[in-house]
């Protein structure tokens, strides 16, 4: 029998009968075939992506004591297991496998699905669903009455131009709170990594601050990023500009004006860290564990100045988390805040600190 080998200057060239391999490509899932000592010969293209190898070796302790189990009794074993999605953050993975003989103490079968992240979504949105629904009551019901009291003047033009402005302002913020919603929804429903590309950290950066710009301007707020890099990382890249975006306007909107928003990157251990500083009015230590909830607003009569959703820091949050990061927070009260989206750097394009 001949066997088809996985890349790797360390694995014995072997392959696969032709149809076990189109086979296992068909199923459109994630799949691998290990030889003895845990050696993958073959792996379907997407496995790539869930961080189960690395350097050709598995990473997970529990799948490595399936495999043994099932070469051990000749048995075909099932069982749940976590993989990181990246060296920091609290993503996950989390995986079904199924662990199948092919051939007696030398081929083993693995299968993973995420069938669990389907369930996880599901109750995502059956509590978000709750949230929405108490959010969009209170524009909604603004509009309701803002449009009797037009009704009601109609024959006093003053009074008609000032409800009419706050309809438009009550409007504006729903609209953005629709727009939100949406750009929440798609970032929990995608796995950015399985369709990854490669993405330029400082594009990312200056996409951002670019359609920042207005908002900067309108209240003299000075956004620099005196810094360059060459760094890149793995994911989509509209979800990290929106990431970005989000900290940078979130700092202009509780900032003074006239002051100064810094954007900073820095790389340590294959890890990025953008770091966005505002001179704004900071947030007490005991909301800081509590700013990346869905509709959480530090400040919300500021929120309604500004047109917040209170959605901004919690799709940074799961991009982050996406992406196999994690986002930070550093802040004094009336001081001002740092807030840091960490990614791991793509191998190919690690530079020196500079």
């Amino acid at each position: 029998m001949k066997f088809r080998r996985v890349d790797s200057a360390q694995t014995p060239e072997r392959e696969l009968p032709e149809m076990l391999t189109q086979t296992l490509n068909q199923l459109g899932g994630h799949a691998l075939v290990l030889a003895n000592g845990e050696i993958p010969i073959f792996m379907t293209s997407s496995v790539d992506q869930l961080g189960v190898l690395k350097d050709g070796k598995i990473q997970s302790p529990e799948l490595l004591a399936l495999v043994r189990v099932v070469r051990r009794n000749n048995t075909k074993q099932v069982g749940v297991i976590e993989i990181p999605r990246g060296p920091i953050g609290e993503g996950r993975h989390e995986l079904t496998v199924t662990v199948i003989p092919l051939t007696e103490g030398d081929l083993v079968l693995v299968l993973l699905s995420d069938e669990s992240e389907a369930q996880r979504i599901d109750d995502i949105r059956r509590d978000f669903v709750a949230n929405i629904s108490h959010e969009l009551k209170t524009p909604i019901g603004a509009l309701s009455l803002l449009s009797e009291a037009v009704l009601g003047a109609k024959d006093e033009p003053i009074s008609v131009v000032k409800f009419a402005t706050r309809m438009q302002s009550e409007a504006k913020r729903l609209t953005d709170l629709v727009q939100e919603i949406i750009n929440l929804s798609r970032v929990q429903d995608s796995d950015p990594l399985q369709l990854a590309q490669e993405v330029g950290v400082e594009y990312v950066v200056r996409e951002a601050i670019d359609q920042c710009q207005i908002s900067a301007d309108n209240r003299n707020i000075v956004v620099t990023y005196p810094e360059s890099t060459t760094a890149i990382v793995l994911g989509d890249r509209h979800q990290l500009i929106m990431a970005i975006h989000n900290l940078i306007e979130n700092a202009i909107n509780y900032s003074p004006e006239a002051t100064k928003v810094s954007v900073s990157t820095s790389l340590t251990e294959s890890i990025i860290d953008i770091a966005v500083s505002d001179q704004g009015i900071g947030i007490s230590e005991s909301e800081q564990d509590r700013i990346f909830e869905r509709f959480y607003r530090v400040d919300p009569a500021r929120s309604r100045q500004t047109g917040g959703t209170g959605l901004g820091l919690s799709i940074v949050k799961h991009v982050a988390a996406k992406h196999g990061g994690e986002v930070t927070v550093w802040s004094v009260e009336n001081v001002g805040s740092t807030f840091s989206l960490r990614l791991p750097i793509y191998e190919a394009s690690i530079e020196s600190p500079q």
